[in-house]
């Protein structure tokens, strides 16, 4: 799911106090955190050796300004990119042709997808109860993730987003009942940690706090989707994943088309006349979305899972130099600990569960390596006393 998917978003804003104001329809409503401003602009061109690099840095900040500007609809956003899961679905049955021997008919596949809801398929019931309920956490996810892009800066989001898997372990222990691992608990106890670092960094701000708030409610209901769908749902195959995602997408189409029309009227939103929305812009943030979730769905079929969840974490270095580039944010050492901590209890909570066996049998390993040159070493007379005190060493780590 995201998201972690608005993380490229070119709606991002950095974490700076300046706030402009922007004509919406003979009123003036504020806009927070809009990157760049003229003062920072005439700073940067001052001719000053280097002034053209600086020029260039500018031009971008102006370029997220004005499609800030021209689109202020997170919601509407979010709902255009959701729409995009319709395509799951038909390209998995296009891939079903070209790799099946056994081809069916749209219908057929789609029948036998349907199974995965149950006996008797998709009904109203199951609908509401099994699909709704996803779409709605699905659209909350980007929706929060995209207000928390509005109030803090990409870098802090990305890293702050990483605690949603030890958000995920503590909904599993408490509910599946899964197994209670002392290491995943102290991981969770550095997402929290650095969740309160983080907004220590920043001074304890209302504009900072909201954005950590978004966000952390973002990977809250991140967690919560999918510890609800293995509960109520299950583990689904290649065909059934892409079924789902493609009602959900579909649902989010027919059912919520009308709340963006109302957040335009209503003024909570804005967007210009179709020609000025910047279709590219918001295309480009949709395309990536869905090829996001296309990798950490169906990646599985050609890599391990574990490489996936690395590649959220690299996400945050990543974000972290191109705010450096775009947005000059200076990284003080509380929120570069934070940071550090929270991608430290990320990496924790991918070790497998018998970690601590198989730290046993490296240890066991490079033990044996280190007594065999030392075994060579020793005369005639004493490799048969070696030998018989490495023995029980390797039969007790065998047993």
């Amino acid at each position: 799911m995201k998201k972690h998917s608005a993380r490229v978003a070119p709606l991002s804003a950095c974490n700076s106090p300046v706030l402009t104001l922007t004509k919406v329809k003979g009123e003036e409503r504020p806009r927070e955190n809009v990157v760049g401003s003229t003062a920072d602009g005439q700073a940067a061109n001052g001719g000053a050796p280097g002034a053209e690099p600086a020029t260039g840095r500018w031009r971008l900040r102006c370029c997220i300004k004005v499609t800030a500007v021209q689109f202020d609809a997170p919601f509407t956003l979010t709902w255009f990119a959701t729409t995009w899961n319709c395509l799951f679905f038909p390209l998995y049955y296009i891939g079903h042709l070209c790799k099946s021997p056994e081809r069916q008919t749209p219908r057929q596949r789609f029948r036998e997808c349907c199974r995965f809801f149950g006996d008797d398929g998709l009904t109203a019931k199951v609908f509401f109860t099994k699909v709704a309920p996803f779409g709605l956490l699905w659209i909350l996810t980007n929706y929060l993730y995209l207000q928390a892009l509005r109030k803090i800066n990409t870098t802090d989001v990305s890293a702050l987003f990483c605690c949603n898997k030890a958000f995920v372990f503590l909904l599993s222990w408490i509910v599946l009942r899964d197994r209670f691992m002392g290491v995943r608990i102290v991981a969770a106890i550095f997402a929290i940690a650095g969740i309160v670092m983080m907004t220590y960094a920043d001074g304890f701000h209302s504009h900072s706090v909201m954005g950590i708030t978004f966000v952390v409610a973002s990977a809250s209901m991140s967690a919560l989707y999918k510890v609800l769908f293995k509960m109520v749902l299950g583990s689904a195959k290649f065909g059934e994943a892409a079924l789902f995602l493609t009602i959900v997408g579909g649902a989010n189409f027919v059912f919520i088309s009308f709340v963006p029309v109302i957040l335009y009227f209503t003024h909570v939103e804005y967007f210009g006349s179709l020609e000025d929305i910047p279709w590219l812009y918001l295309c480009g943030v949709a395309g990536l979305l869905f090829a996001f979730n296309i990798l950490v769905n169906f990646g599985i079929a050609i890599t391990y899972p574990t490489l996936i969840s690395l590649g959220i974490v690299l996400s945050v270095p990543v974000n972290a130099m191109v705010d450096l580039y775009t947005c000059e944010i200076h990284f003080n050492a509380v929120r570069l600990i934070a940071v550090l901590i929270i991608c430290l209890g990320f990496l924790m909570l991918l070790l497998p569960e018998d970690w601590d066996q198989c730290f046993i049998q490296l240890h066991a390993k490079l033990q044996s390596k280190r007594e065999e040159p030392a075994e060579e070493e020793a005369g005639p007379g004493s490799s048969l006393n070696w030998s018989r005190r490495a023995r029980p060493s390797m039969s007790t780590f065998t047993h």
